[in-house]
């Protein structure tokens, strides 16, 4: 048996330059943070030939081509394992909120295939057969920033080469700038959940006139990160998030709504300095900068569920192995 536990990020900046459409005019460049909520995957060798998948539900079949789940079926393939295996995922958070779940799933489920046949593999490596399944193979129409937090883990500065290929500079916090930074983020659910491909797929198509906007977005991933490392983390930073979001919903009508907007502007006007709709938008989890004695008339105002999370160093690991 072999267990997985795989992070799953929020995005500081930058995102959605990290697409291909974007980042193949120049580059494109993200800060993000893995946090301590995570994607586990169990995979077992199973008594017969079939194969059994359970997630939200339940498959068995005898025949990879025959699995419903497009993920763990071209995982399967891509690896080369073709029957009498058991595979189970647990998620910390429900699907479609932002926090890059799906690609948390992929980098953990790869992880554990390949330890599987008894190969491992670098994060970079496991990156990479992340983006080449999900991109490449299955058609999503998704970034690249999701496989490489979660491979790696931590807070970092990623690179998306106009090559396709991707550079990583981690962020050295201190331990008072991890601190301050699990006590002035907080994340709170909209109470949306959705698919994120409608709203990447509308980017896509609208990125050759949103290069501007994108431009800015990229470049405040280049200081975010330049400031970090030399000056730690300040208030500035809700600035940057406050400004990154209007920038970002301006892009497509899709990623913000007239919910999102009233929630966000009762977060300011009950003490937030700045935050902003993580992932692709739409729905969700709110990320919002806040002083700590603000917080509970933020929380009084919203009405809504906070998600306690403090940020996190590791990527993808595997946390147990039996050979028998």
């Amino acid at each position: 048996m072999i267990i997985t536990r795989t992070p799953f990020r929020i995005s500081f900046a930058g995102g959605g330059t990290d697409l291909a459409s974007y980042y193949k005019t120049g580059y494109g460049a993200v800060v993000n943070t893995t946090i301590d909520k995570y994607m586990y995957i169990t995979i077992n060798k199973r008594f017969d030939d079939s194969i059994r998948v359970s997630y939200s539900k339940t498959e068995i079949v005898d025949s990879v081509d025959d699995l419903e789940h497009d993920i763990v079926k071209a995982a399967l393939k891509m690896v080369g394992i073709s029957k009498g295996i058991e595979i189970t995922s647990v998620s910390d958070i429900p699907a479609g909120t932002g926090l890059g779940s799906s690609s948390s799933l992929t980098v953990g489920l790869l992880n554990a295939l390949y330890m599987y046949i008894g190969q491992q593999r670098s994060a970079h490596e496991l990156a990479e057969k992340a983006c080449q399944l999900e991109i490449d193979i299955l058609k999503h129409p998704i970034g690249k920033q999701d496989q490489f937090a979660a491979a790696y883990g931590g807070t970092n500065y990623f690179k998306f080469n106009a090559d396709g290929s991707v550079t990583y500079k981690p962020i050295k916090l201190n331990s008072r700038d991890i601190e301050t930074i699990n006590s002035k983020l907080s994340m709170w659910y909209t109470g949306i959940s959705r698919s994120a491909d409608n709203i990447l797929t509308q980017q896509n198509n609208d990125t050759l006139k949103k290069l501007d906007t994108l431009d800015f977005m990229r470049d405040q991933a280049d200081s975010l990160a330049e400031d970090l490392n030399k000056n730690g983390f300040s208030e500035s930073f809700a600035k940057l998030l406050h400004e990154g979001w209007l920038k970002k919903k301006s892009i497509t009508e899709l990623i913000s709504n007239s919910k999102i907007d009233d929630l966000y502007q009762t977060a300011l006007a009950s003490g937030a300095k700045g935050g902003k709709i993580l992932g692709a938008g739409g729905g969700g989890f709110l990320l919002l900068y806040c002083d700590t004695e603000k917080r509970d008339n933020v929380r009084d105002a919203l009405g809504l569920t906070s998600m306690p999370f403090k940020i996190t160093c590791h990527g993808s690991r595997v946390v147990y192995f039996s050979e028998n």
